[in-house]
């Protein structure tokens, strides 16, 4: 399973991806607004990416899929399919190294054109950390709307958190 656009693959993860995956999720910025606590060792990378590539993006729950430039792990994007097989959570993470240079506009755009036009999807939301605002400036540059924001809704990594909510319709996606 994998999708191409113009710069990128959007694949499933391989064994080989553990080294980049681990280095990537073990910067202190890019997990900060993440679920996980960097570092991350190569032992937790390696079953993680196992996990991964064993997944099955067509059954609910999560899965998570690689972003790969010419052959090199820079990102990936995770999409939570619920039970209807109608409606997804999206949520993403690029390397640093890759961030600022459209690919995770480029390969969440990819994918969602994959999710609402050949998988026929009605809806995908996405939610983040109010204090993410690229996570936020990316989802509203691929059409997401803002649909809500709940003060001191979480309690993450020791602090309270504000919660942005996005979601984007298939109706709006094909109509764009």
């Amino acid at each position: 399973m994998f999708l191409s656009t113009e710069r990128l693959t959007v694949r499933r993860f391989r064994a080989d991806d553990a080294a980049a995956f681990a280095a990537y999720r073990s910067v202190p910025e890019v997990a900060r607004y993440q679920s996980w606590e960097a570092p991350v060792s190569i032992e937790e990378a390696t079953a993680s990416v196992r996990g991964f590539a064993a997944g099955d993006p067509l059954v609910p729950g999560w899965f998570q899929y690689a972003v790969d430039l010419d052959g090199v792990l820079i990102g990936d994007i995770g999409l939570n399919l619920h039970e209807n097989l109608m409606q997804a959570d999206l949520g993403f993470t690029l390397a640093p190294r890759y961030q600022g240079h459209g690919y995770a506009t480029e390969a969440v755009r990819g994918l969602l054109d994959h999710l609402f036009v050949e998988r026929k999807l009605h809806r995908v939301s996405a939610e983040c950390d109010a204090r993410n605002v690229a996570s936020a400036a990316l989802l509203r540059r691929v059409g997401f709307r803002d649909e809500g924001l709940r003060l001191a809704n979480t309690w993450f990594k020791g602090e309270w958190t504000d919660d942005q909510f996005f979601g984007l319709l298939r109706s709006d996606w094909i109509s764009s």
